[in-house]
This record gives structure tokens, C-alpha cells and sequence, in this order.
């Protein structure tokens, strides 16, 4: 087992100090510690936080290998700081058996970049009609906790209600995919004078918000827990502080895109930008900075939809919906929400690694960077800029909405479990092993 003496990190973007690993966990802090043997890293001005915890990640695996797999997926995750990632249902066949996320947790294991932690689907085959192997799923090795038909809503109360009720028996977790079908039909960005004039149809945040508002209320009736998906609209934020107000077992997410980027970047035609939820208005995106910095907005989630190329370089009609995220989530969060003042890295990390954590139920994972914890950390130089390259990544596909645009903050090192999955070599200032 080797052991680690981390030199000068700035934990949680505080005052400088030491951290040494010794095999999976973390021995000490503090300053000037005895290297006593254990290879050095300089790590004078970095950043130092807890391994980030995606809850929504599209992995691919089984079915579209050639977008993604488990193994590729989990190194883009590691170059992003993540050291756990939550694999979503939507895979050919779906997650809706034990088997199959038996599958997708092995694949993980066996790779060993990032633990993968799938997510089961809550009907059979995405289908929307009959619940799927909930409880099998929950008893099975990968204990699945967080249940999701992401991709697309389930759309009928009954059959949410139902679920609801299910997953109660284990602490489980329905991840809803909050889109009304019927108010979106054919529809390509969001709804407003914008997609008038584009002549694309348009996608009302209605849509989202009518779900939104309806599963509350059936998670509130159950007493069961509910966690929306990729939240985007300030009507949605509206509602689900609503809910949090009466008590309401609910909590969100929202994405590193709709924090950044807005519908004005249709106006291109660059199907890059054609994402599900649809990006939204300057208002919507100030909307949800402002809910994820006063905690109405729970977490930043990826929703890393990797896509082949023949699937985005196409007419905007006829692309998939989908961006990647890992490996610039940190960056894009440092820039709209830490550079501005409206987080701390201290509440960065609570909301990139112990809470998406606390929502999934992985207990190994999210925790503190403190002495006899999981040594699950990320070194982040937060002072660099970069300029995003699409072929500079891990991923299979390069549907990267970044890409030639500058960003602060690189990752040059993360820890798995002790051990190094990411580093930059001109880190080492010690004996090497």
C-alpha cells in the first residue's frame, strides 16, 4: 500500500496545510508533517476538496459502446474530480433488472477510475406503463437507491405515486426526468420570442414546472422521497422552495449548462447546443444560480449525455439531445458560482460531493477530507485558466458545448480510495514508488 504526504493544499480554499494518506485513508493534517518514507506531493497553491459525486451521469453501456462505455465514461469522470458517478437507466437493454446494473457496477469496479453506482430504472424499459425489478434492483450487489426513467417523464401519476410508495421500504429515491410530453411534442429549444423567430418549435418551461409541481405534491401525500432532475426554469425553483417551505422530502439538481449557457446560443443552429431540458433565458439561468446558492437547488448534477459524432453533426432537427460535462463541471461551477461570490468552495464541495452523496445513499463516498476518512480527494488549480478542446478528453465523443471557450480552474490530481487516478507528474517532490 503506498502512502502520500500532500504538501501546502489549500483545504476547502482555506490556509495552506499538509494531508498524509496512508494506504485508503486519510492519516493526518497538519503542518510540516514527517514525510516518513511516503512519496511527496507539492501541491503549494492548489485547491484541495473531497472526490465530486456526479448523480447524473450517462455512461451508455450496454448498447451504445460507441458513444461511451463504462471504462471511458469513468476516465473523463477522474479527470473532472469526480470519484463517484451515479450511471443512468437509459442504456440498450435498460437498467431495469438486477442483472443489468450488476453489469454496469462491475464494469466500474473493474476499471477502477471512479466507483460507478448505477441507477435503476422506474419502469420496465423506460416504457412508462409497469414498474420495473425495484426491489431487486435494491437487494442486488450494486444496492441501488436512486431510481430514474431519465430521458424520458414518467408521466402517470398513478404509476409515480406507486413508486413512491415502493421505494420507501429502502430509503430509495425517485430522480424524476420533469417534462410534461404532451406540451412537448416536437419541440427543440425553449419556448419564447427567440424560437419564434428561429422557427423552431418551441419547448414551454411550463412543461417542466406542471411536473415539477405535481410530484411534490404526490411525494408530500406519500411521504416518500423525491429528486428533480436537471431543474432549469425559475418557476421550477419557485416551486420546489414551495415545497422545501412546507416540509416537503424533495431536493434538485441543476446542470453546469444551465448555469452557464442560455437559449441566445441557438440562435447559431449548432445542434452542440441542443440539450434536454432545453437551454433556457438569461432570467432562468440567473434563476437557478441564485436557488443553488441560497440551497433551494441542492446539488450541480452533470447530465453528461455523450453522443456519437454522426448523431450531433447533423441538421438541428434531426440531433440528439446531449452535452458532455465531467471534465468541465468543476471549471464552469468555479466560474458562475465560486468566482462571482455566490460560493464558497467549502459549499462547492457540499454541493458536488457530500450531498449528491446523501441523496444517492453511498456512504464511502462524499465524505470530509479529515483524518480517518476515505482518502477521495481532488487537487484543483484554481488561479489557470484554459481554453476548452474537444479532442483534449476521455470521452468517446466530442459533443463538447465548451469547446474553444476559456474556463478557470484545472484538476491536476484526484485520489480514489489513496490512490492516484489523475496527477500531474511535476507534482512529485519526493521519492517516487
Amino acid at each position: 500500500m503506498t502512502s502520500y504526504v500532500i504538501r501546502q493544499a489549500r483545504l476547502l480554499g482555506g490556509d495552506p496545510t499538509d494531508i498524509a494518506i496512508d494506504g485508503d485513508v486519510i492519516s493526518a493534517i497538519g503542518h510540516n508533517l514527517d514525510a516518513g518514507g511516503a512519496e511527496e506531493i507539492d501541491a503549494t497553491g492548489l485547491v484541495a476538496l473531497p472526490g465530486l459525486v456526479d448523480l447524473h451521469t450517462h455512461v451508455r453501456e450496454p448498447g451504445r459502446e460507441d458513444a461511451e462505455t463504462v471504462l471511458t465514461g469513468s476516465m473523463a469522470a477522474a479527470r473532472g474530480g469526480f470519484t463517484c458517478v451515479h450511471a443512468m437507466a437509459n442504456t440498450d437493454p435498460a437498467a431495469d433488472t438486477a442483472g443489468v446494473v450488476e453489469q454496469v457496477w462491475r464494469l466500474g469496479r473493474e476499471g477502477g477510475y471512479c466507483d460507478v453506482q448505477p441507477v435503476g430504472a422506474v419502469t420496465v424499459g423506460l416504457g412508462g406503463e409497469r414498474l420495473a425489478e425495484l426491489g431487486a434492483m435494491a437487494d442486488s450487489a450494486a444496492t441501488v437507491r436512486v431510481f430514474s426513467d431519465d430521458g424520458r417523464c414518467v408521466s402517470d401519476a398513478v404509476l409515480l405515486r406507486r413508486a413512491l410508495e415502493y421505494v420507501k421500504a429502502f430509503d430509495g429515491v425517485i430522480a424524476q426526468h420533469a417534462q410534461e410530453p404532451r406540451l412537448t411534442e416536437g419541440a427543440q429549444m425553449n419556448e419564447g420570442p427567440l424560437s419564434g423567430e428561429l422557427g423552431l418549435t418551441g419547448w414551454p418551461a411550463v412543461a417542466e414546472e406542471a411536473i415539477v409541481a405535481r410530484d411534490v405534491l404526490l411525494a408530500e401525500h406519500v411521504g416518500s422521497r423525491l429528486h428533480v432532475c436537471h431543474l432549469s426554469t425559475r418557476g421550477s425553483v419557485e416551486i420546489v422552495r414551495w415545497a422545501k417551505s412546507r416540509g416537503i422530502n424533495v431536493t434538485a439538481e441543476v446542470t453546469p449548462h444551465h448555469l452557464l449557457l442560455s437559449d441566445d446560443l441557438v440562435r447559431s443552429y449548432d445542434p452542440i447546443y441542443k440539450v434536454n431540458p432545453p437551454l433556457r433565458s438569461n432570467d432562468d439561468v440567473a434563476a437557478v444560480r441564485e436557488g443553488l446558492a441560497d440551497g433551494t437547488i441542492d446539488i450541480v448534477a452533470t447530465d453528461h449525455a455523450p453522443h456519437p459524432m454522426e448523431d450531433k453533426e447533423c441538421e438541428w432537427s434531426a440531433a440528439a439531445f446531449g452535452m458532455l460535462g465531467l471534465e468541465t463541471a468543476l471549471s464552469v461551477v468555479q466560474q458562475t458560482m465560486v468566482d462571482t461570490g455566490l460560493l464558497t468552495w467549502a459549499q462547492l464541495a457540499d454541493k458536488m460531493s457530500a450531498k449528491p452523496a446523501e441523496i444517492g445513499r453511498v456512504s464511502n463516498q462524499g465524505r470530509p477530507i479529515a483524518v480517518g476518512e476515505p482518502a477521495n480527494i481532488v487537487l484543483v488549480d484554481a488561479d489557470v485558466t484554459r481554453v476548452i478542446d474537444a479532442r483534449d478528453t476521455a470521452s468517446l465523443s466530442r459533443n463538447n458545448p465548451y469547446a474553444g471557450l476559456t474556463l478557470p480552474g484545472e484538476v491536476v490530481a484526484t485520489f480514489l480510495r489513496g490512490r492516484p487516478t489523475v496527477r500531474d507528474r511535476a507534482l512529485v517532490t519526493g521519492a517516487t514508488v
